[in-house]
């Protein structure tokens, strides 16, 4: 388990590393995926960032950040909902720099509910957006993923993808869990769409009824099938836990080993 624990990220928000986790963290050598939502931007400090980011590199660990999400809309029909997105996510690139992130992590957020008949506005607005971050992401050596959330098919995203297919600077997060329970579609159908721009893999799972972020193997996601396509096509892309708790923590970990899935 101290191995498998290594080999992963593990999904931490700051508050709760650097208020409760960080001595466990570094005892137990956890690579977290730090959380950096809205909340942390407004209340904590520059100088809190560069305190929580120090011991982490003092012990070697690798560190991936998940960006703000609430609310958030990158191809938002309205210019005024873009720009507050666009400043949300200039104010995490201020703070990603203490953490040297492998990747950052963002919410792609179509969604047809909003976007129906409107998907070629929401593609030109989320490229246009995307783009305008790419060299903030060259300065820091790190990769933007976009997660799948309430996508109901990977179409959009893939055409998204597709934008910047030949910049390694933004490839896919696909997350196990929202595939599940928000997706209509299958996983052979998602991965023939995203699978060439998958950076990094969410793990959790449910019994597709809610986003349960249950441990690994606790519900219906065919992890067996996701792993062998990515050693099929030789994909070698950041995984990271999900698990929300830290009983779920350990079984997920325990669930891992137990399925042979690294």
């Amino acid at each position: 388990m101290t191995e498998t624990i290594r080999r992963l990220q593990t999904n931490m928000p700051f508050r709760l590393l650097k208020e409760k986790y960080l001595p466990m963290v570094l005892e137990k050598g956890i690579n977290p995926e730090i959380g950096i939502d809205c909340f942390v931007l407004d209340n904590y400090s520059l100088d809190d960032f560069a305190a929580v980011a120090e011991p982490l590199h003092e012990r070697g660990l690798t560190i991936t950040l998940h960006g703000p999400f609430y609310d958030l809309r990158p191809g938002a029909l309205d210019r005024c909902i873009r720009e507050a997105t666009a400043e949300r996510i200039r104010q995490f690139f201020e703070a990603a720099p203490f953490f040297r992130p492998k990747t950052v992590v963002f919410h792609a957020s179509y969604d047809v509910r909003y976007y129906f008949a409107h998907e070629d506005e929401w593609l030109a607005n989320s490229r246009t957006i995307w783009s305008s971050f790419i060299s903030a992401a060259e300065k820091l050596d790190t990769t933007i993923v976009l997660e799948n959330v309430y996508e109901d098919d990977p179409r959009e995203l893939a055409r998204l993808f597709a934008c910047f297919k030949e910049d390694c600077r933004l490839r896919c997060c696909f997350d196990t869990g929202h595939f599940n329970c928000f997706s209509n579609g299958n996983l052979p159908e998602w991965l023939d769409a995203v699978g060439p721009y998958i950076g990094e893999v969410h793990l959790h799972d449910n019994d597709g009824s809610f986003d349960w972020h249950q441990p690994v193997g606790e519900g219906t996601f065919p992890f067996n099938e996701l792993f062998h396509y990515l050693r099929k096509e030789g994909r070698d892309p950041v995984i990271a836990i999900e698990p929300h708790t830290e009983k779920n923590l350990w079984k997920t970990l325990e669930n891992i080993d137990g399925m042979h899935l690294l």
